[in-house]
């Protein structure tokens, strides 16, 4: 079911007004669809409550895709896929602040990751922190993917993290432009949103959130930094996510069935996220620092969404491909 427009759409910008000021909500206007899209990332200082914040929702994902709490996507990369190798080329596409990136280049496995995005504030600030920390195997574009001249078999890894997902036409990029400078053998790796497209949730899913929202009590329902309660969530409308960000989940839903077309799964792990995200938007703050009632909350929180998995497709997955399907 598509929606139009929600009042969740109502609030979202009421929020952005509070919380970013009224020249990024005019900069939404702009009829440039790249432009809107840039406006949506080109911000260091952005301060959010999203789940993320929440150290124990890492923990929970960690626990999905490595099976360890306390081991993060990247290590358990560095440890399975990259340990034995040297000299890898990494390519990292949509790599905003490009956090993961400066981590893997402090390791000797890599001798060149290249960084493409098309925030110039975010890749500025990414390229100050590289040359705080000497590194020298890591390299920063500001530019457009769709206008970038791919090198043929050229990288050992095509990386994505939270980016594949604001990319058009998945499949004919997979094959003509990832699969094209990948080596053979080489892997693609995904850390990504791979649900309703624009977020366009069916209805049982918005029940579920509901129902999932309404296991928080009332105290640790106040929005990050407004005086309002969140307490029915109602969805996006299609309006406010193309004037927001006109790449935002655009083909989202064709990116396994995509990648499953083109590359062999080497390892593909599904870490849920189709309540926990929306119910908690705007409301993570509370559950940074935990007490027994909290821990409490977030249980049964973890509990809920994991009866909701048993029956329905993960929203979010890790995964490494093999680049061996030709």
């Amino acid at each position: 079911m598509v929606r139009i427009i929600t009042l969740d759409d109502i609030i979202d910008l009421y929020t952005k007004i509070k919380l970013r000021g009224l020249p990024f909500i005019l900069s939404k206007l702009n009829l440039n669809a790249t432009k809107r899209t840039k406006s949506a990332f080109n911000d260091i200082s952005i301060d959010s409550a999203y789940c993320w914040v929440i150290p124990k929702m890492h923990e929970r994902w960690n626990q999905f895709i490595t099976g360890d709490s306390q081991q993060g996507f990247k290590e358990f990369i560095i440890a399975n896929f990259v340990n034995q190798k040297r000299c890898l080329k990494m390519l990292s596409l949509g790599s905003g602040k490009c956090h993961h990136e400066l981590e893997f280049a402090k390791h000797p496995n890599f001798e060149e990751i290249v960084c493409m995005d098309i925030s110039d504030e975010l890749i500025k600030n990414a390229k100050v922190t590289a040359e705080q920390n000497n590194l020298k195997n890591i390299i920063f574009k500001v530019q457009n993917v769709y206008e970038y001249n791919f090198p043929e078999n050229y990288f050992d890894i095509v990386f994505f993290h939270a980016s594949l997902h604001h990319f058009k036409d998945i499949e004919v990029f997979l094959k003509s432009k990832v699969k094209y400078t990948l080596k053979k053998n080489g892997l693609l790796i995904i850390n990504e949103y791979v649900g309703s497209n624009r977020l366009q949730y069916p209805k049982h899913q918005i029940k579920a959130i509901n129902e999932c929202l309404n296991l928080i009590p009332k105290k640790f329902k106040k929005r990050f930094k407004l005086n309002l309660t969140k307490n029915k969530y109602y969805g996006s409308g299609l309006i406010r996510m193309v004037v927001a960000d006109p790449s935002e989940c655009i083909e989202s839903e064709n990116i396994t069935p995509s990648i499953h077309n083109h590359f062999s799964i080497i390892y593909e792990s599904d870490f849920g996220g189709n309540l926990l995200i929306p119910a908690l938007k705007d409301l993570g703050h509370h559950f940074i620092t935990l007490d027994k009632e909290k821990e409490l909350v977030l249980e049964q929180l973890f509990k809920f969404e994991d009866g909701y998995l048993q029956h329905n497709k993960s929203d979010y997955i890790f995964g490494v491909y093999k680049n061996d399907i030709f």
